[in-house]
């Protein structure tokens, strides 16, 4: 088996995990992804600088571009007044939905670069374990999908930015699934 060595902080190649993981590290009140200047192969505009004298500046992330909690506060409620009338989804939920509305906020709020509120609070998101004593099939997933789409287009990001919203929520959906 073949020995890797852990990525580091300044490696060119990192997977968002290890971006989000870097830049808590430098900044333990934000958990989006870092941004190496130098190990990404460009600094500031108009600053040249040398790896000895990075200075790391912050990644516009996506919580930053869409507005932070002026965004992903609207698309959870969006999302909720779908929940709260669906005859497959509503069971699953609590009667009090205040609670999973801050929740699903203060994670999506992390999960894209925002404050890391949710990990202060709650811990590890631990998605697939908290979901797990609720019934996911195929159906389920499919009307939470469905819920999201639609909170999604009503929330009117830009195409490139709901594309990566759906694309996340797609996979997310799908990993929730516990039951066939």
């Amino acid at each position: 088996m073949e020995h890797l060595e852990p990525l580091s902080c300044t490696d060119p190649v990192r997977d968002g995990f290890h971006r989000r993981l870097c830049r808590l590290r430098r900044n333990p009140n934000r958990s989006g992804p870092p941004h190496d200047p130098i190990a990404n192969g460009h600094g500031a505009i108009g600053q040249e600088r040398s790896r000895e004298t990075a200075i790391v500046d912050e990644e516009i992330t996506l919580y930053d571009h869409v507005g932070g909690s002026a965004f992903f506060g609207p698309l959870v409620e969006h999302f909720y007044d779908g929940v709260e009338h669906d005859p497959v989804l509503r069971p699953l939920y609590p009667d009090d939905l205040g609670p999973g509305k801050r929740a699903l906020r203060l994670f999506l709020e992390q999960y894209w670069g925002g404050p890391g509120t949710y990990s202060a609070e709650k811990g590890h998101p631990r998605l697939r374990m908290r979901h797990a004593p609720f019934v996911i099939g195929p159906a389920e997933r499919d009307r939470w999908f469905h819920h999201m789409v639609a909170a999604v287009k009503r929330s009117g990001p830009s195409p490139e930015i709901e594309a990566r919203l759906l694309e996340y929520f797609d996979m997310a959906a799908t990993a929730m699934i516990n039951h066939e």
